[in-house]
């Protein structure tokens, strides 16, 4: 069964979110706090974590930042702030997506659905062969993205939208449908996601990221790739 982990200090928010999560199958592990939520990741790793961004002791930024040092775990954060940078702070840190209370909570299990089904590849995509421009490799069947003789680590969501715009070169796709095709739920999601994680992917394959050669910006309309 998956198992979803949720982290808030909130006992209200933390039973509720917990109860919906377990009426729609999901096994559920909750925790106040997180240090205790991590010491119990280093035992077994769930499925996907939810995590409140303002936690005592280890914040919900500091979590996720020591979780992307060595799992592509997918992560929701929930805060109570609004502000666009707070958005922007947690994506970049690896995030998946980032839901602002309050909140939904079926929309929230929506969500949960969405991630779960992009991050574990349907047996026809594990079929798919192997990708290769130049020098960047991609493989659909190990998510191992290899840049000359080295691995680039990325994210769930960054091997997603990498993989999706390298198997339609030269296609353009706008941010809605990027949305669409890789988070499930563009009606929910900031568009401002799919700019975040662009820059991220450029960062760890562009050698220029300033000056992108294979992620590219179609100025008013999306973005494509360049094989």
């Amino acid at each position: 069964m998956t198992l979803i982990a949720v982290v808030e200090d909130e006992p209200d928010i933390c039973e509720v979110v917990s109860l919906y999560l377990k009426r729609a199958d999901y096994q559920v592990a909750s925790f106040a706090d997180g240090l205790s939520a991590l010491e119990a990741f280093n035992r077994q790793m769930p499925d996907l974590v939810i995590l409140d961004v303002m936690l005592p002791g280890l914040d919900g930024f500091k979590l996720t930042r020591s979780l992307r040092d060595h799992s592509d775990v997918p992560i929701i954060l929930l805060t109570s702030r609004r502000e666009e940078s707070d958005r922007i702070a947690g994506l970049e840190l690896g995030a998946d997506d980032y839901v602002v209370k309050p909140f939904s909570p079926q929309e929230l299990v929506s969500r949960v659905r969405a991630i779960l089904r992009r991050a574990r590849p349907e047996p026809a995509d594990l079929a798919e062969s192997i990708l290769v421009f130049s020098d960047l490799s991609i493989n659909p069947q190990t998510r191992l993205i290899t840049l000359g003789q080295r691995e680039v680590a990325l994210t769930a969501k960054e091997f997603d939208l990498l993989f999706y715009l390298a198997r339609h070169p030269r296609q353009v796709f706008t941010r809605d449908q990027l949305l669409e095709s890789i988070w499930g739920l563009s009606d929910f999601i900031d568009p401002g996601t799919v700019t975040v994680h662009i820059r991220r992917l450029r960062e760890k394959i562009e050698k220029d990221p300033t000056s992108p050669a294979r992620v590219v910006t179609v100025w008013g309309v999306g973005y494509k790739f360049e094989p």
